[in-house]
């Protein structure tokens, strides 16, 4: 049987490093077996190792969630997962459809299944994020222009 390697490796991180800087991009993730590795320009690079079968990465690592993630959800306040709608993708939340543009949504507004609440700007491409279901928007989550994580919730419809 063979041995489960449990270090990271650091060839890999580098050729990663040397992708970003070689085609322009802002970061990069790459899963291998139970290993899943994103090297990131815009902040600092992180190193995640936990079963890709986990729901999110960051939920089963909680070391490496980042401190905005943490804020955004206020200590003793639980949310019904339901009501959740979670980030499919790592990228740059965008609240409007362009610079100076009013809001998809606002706090207290109605939505309708379906319906765009933000845009998630990955690899150049921009995302749009729909309502799961029919509801009011009683949280957003995130700010305008930051970068989210996979699974990190993003606003809550009731």
């Amino acid at each position: 049987m063979a041995e489960k390697k449990l270090g990271i490796d650091q060839a890999l991180i580098r050729d990663l490093a040397n992708i970003l800087n070689e085609t322009d991009l802002t970061e990069i993730e790459v899963e291998q077996e139970d290993l899943r590795i994103r090297v990131s320009r815009a902040g600092t690079t992180q190193y995640v190792q936990a079963p890709i079968a986990a729901p999110a990465y960051a939920a089963a690592a909680p070391a490496v969630a980042s401190a905005a993630a943490a804020a955004a959800a206020p200590v003793g306040k639980s949310r019904n997962p339901d009501n959740v709608v979670s980030a499919p993708m790592v990228g740059t939340v965008y609240m409007a459809p362009a610079p100076g543009a009013a809001h998809f949504i606002e706090v207290g507004a109605s939505v309708k299944e379906g319906q765009t609440l933000l845009i998630i700007e990955a690899m150049k491409t921009m995302n749009q994020i729909p309502a799961p279901k029919s509801g009011i928007v009683t949280e957003i989550l995130i700010q305008d222009g930051r970068p989210v994580e996979y699974g990190e919730a993003l606003v809550v419809i009731e």
